[in-house]
Formats: C-alpha cells, structure tokens, sequence
C-alpha cells in the first residue's frame, strides 16, 4: 500500500489500524529547536478523541500520544519524530458478521477489489480512526506556524445551519457549533438520530488568518490545490469549495471581482496574506439502521472532525511555508548563497 505520506518539505506519513496495536505517524523535515508541549498535543488528540459526548460513539479511547523519536528535552532535534497512540478499547468481536459483508459507502469492496484482503475490524486502515495520526502532525506543524491562526467550526449539519460567521474568539460550544442556541437544537437532533439508528452530513467552515502571502505554486501546487488533497483525503469527504466556491460560477466578472473576499484569501493559487477561506462537505456515516444501533457508531462524524480539518490545513501551511523559506536562502541576501 503506497499514499500513506502527505506532504513534500514538511512531510507527515501515518499508519496503523483502528483495531491494531497501535496507530501513528512520523513526521520528516520538521526545524529543530522548536519547543513541544506534550500536554498541548494531549489536548489536540482530546478534541478528536472518541467517546466524549452523548452524540458521539460510544467507544472510549484516552488517546494518549507517545513520543518514540525526534524530541530531546523539550526540543526537536529536526530528525523524524514518531508518535504513536495505543488502541485501549476495541471490540473486534462486532465486525465478525461483517467479515463476509461489505458496507455501502465504506472501503469494505474496493479494498478487497484492490488488495485482494482487508482488516474487517472497524475499518482497519480506512477506518476515520486514522485521523488521529493527522491531529499529532497538525500540532508539529502548528510549531513552525505559531503566528497563524486556525478555526474550524461547523457551518451545516442536515436541516441546521449558522446563521451568521463567527469571529476566532467565538466559543465553538459542546460539539463545535459556534451558536449556543443552534447547538442544542442540533444535539437534541443528533440524539434522536442516534437512538433511530439514523444519520447526517454537513459542512465544515475554515477560517485562517495570519499566513502570510506569497505561500504556493502557480501551477501543479497551487495552495488552494493542496488544501483541496489534504481535505478530500478525509473520510467520507464529499466536497470542497475556496471562498465563495460554487457561487462564483453563477457571477458574472464585475460582481465577482468585487470582492477580494470572494477568493478566498488565494489569487492565482498563492496567497495574498488576506484570511484563507474553506468549505469542507461531509457526507453522512453509511452505517445505519440496526447495525448502527447494535454497533459504535457517530451519527455524525462532523463534531470530530473539526480538529482534523484544522490539522490537515497546518500541514499544508507548514510544507509551504517551509518551501517558500528554502526559496528565500537563495535570494540576494539570504544564507543560500
């Protein structure tokens, strides 16, 4: 299996399954000297971790991260760092009857069709329990980046939507809707889904500010084009769109150009320092009905998910940013030369 690497200067490959020992990832071309905080990145991993709400699956993980490489008293030393979070808690046992039965919507069939076996338990490497390894590179990837600022939030959930933009400082509340009355409405919904065996997708929001302009390629590495790999790479991501996206289209020339905004903080795939906007479309989980009830599962994987879109958009940061540093020794005046 190859594509498990993300990433070119700064660089995150993951691994491990969601019955496995163990996942984790390593994470290459990171600076040295850069001050770690294993309680910061303990607290990321919280944010994604399994089982801390009603709506949430039931399945609890303390998803405790373990340096094995590349961090000496405090720093790292700017070789590969490998960390790993040990699975505490599967229940293998309630994949059997799927052993022999594939899933709709999930890797199930096209990894069989692919590899010709697969790890029925959970998902095995497909399973959104990967994503944790995206969360530990996001953190080091925040380390090279503390400048920007990065705030994902849920946009849509089925009928439900934010009726106006937050601000960074807005508290996102108990599932990361940043709308205390919208919030309990959507997990008095999500509730009733959960005991139906029913469930829902929706949108998630991006806003990032403080990255500087001048990040991305104009051709094949466009940021906005890296941004779209790193956000369709997620599990059960349908969609993705950069500013006002899809509404563009439907504009004519005068009224789009209007509007720095409307761009999304990218022009010609670089950034122009202005907020970076994203849209991230998630489809509801296919396991439904009996199966849903019988097993563990989240009726919604968007109040989760929200870390992970930020993690995913601080690695894309980090590689380019890093990319544009190199770039800048080799101008007049810089230590390249």
């Amino acid at each position: 299996m190859s594509g498990n690497s993300f990433g070119k200067v700064f660089k995150v490959t993951t691994f491990g399954e969601s019955h496995g020992e163990a996942l984790g990832v390593v994470i290459d071309g990171i600076p040295a000297g850069l001050a770690v905080d294993p309680g910061a990145l303990a607290a990321e991993l919280k944010r994604r971790a399994p089982g801390q709400h009603e709506v949430h699956t039931s399945r609890r993980e303390a998803d405790l991260p373990e340096i094995l490489s590349g961090v000496f008293e405090g720093k790292t030393l700017g070789t590969p760092i490998t960390v790993i979070v040990r699975n505490t808690n599967q229940r293998s046992q309630d994949y059997e009857p799927l052993k022999d039965s594939y899933r709709p919507g999930h890797a199930d069939r096209t990894t069989i069709m692919k590899y010709g076996v697969r790890d029925h338990r959970g998902g095995g490497r497909a399973s959104g329990r990967e994503t944790l390894s995206r969360v530990i590179g996001g953190y080091f990837a925040g380390l090279v980046t503390p400048d920007v600022s990065f705030y994902a939030y849920i946009q849509e959930v089925g009928r439900f939507k934010l009726r106006k933009k937050p601000t960074h400082q807005t508290p996102r509340g108990e599932i990361n809707v940043p709308d205390e009355e919208l919030s309990s409405e959507v997990i008095a919904h999500l509730r009733e889904c959960k005991e139906k065996g029913e469930s829902l997708g929706g949108v998630v929001a991006l806003s990032i500010t403080g990255a500087p302009g001048g990040l991305g390629e104009p051709v094949f590495d466009k940021l906005k084009a890296d941004f779209a790999k790193a956000m369709l790479s997620l599990p059960a991501c349908v969609g993705f769109s950069v500013g006002r996206g899809f509404e563009l289209a439907g504009l004519s020339g005068s009224e789009a150009s209007t509007d720095a905004a409307n761009f999304g903080g990218m022009e010609g795939g670089i950034s122009n320092g202005d907020e970076i906007f994203l849209r991230v479309a998630f489809k509801a989980p296919s396991t439904i009905g009996e199966k849903a009830k019988a097993g563990r599962h989240d009726p919604c994987i968007l109040p989760r998910v929200v870390p992970v879109v930020e993690a995913m958009a601080k690695i894309v940061i980090a590689d380019h940013f890093l990319r544009q540093a190199s770039y800048a020794s080799f101008l007049p005046g810089g230590t390249g030369r």
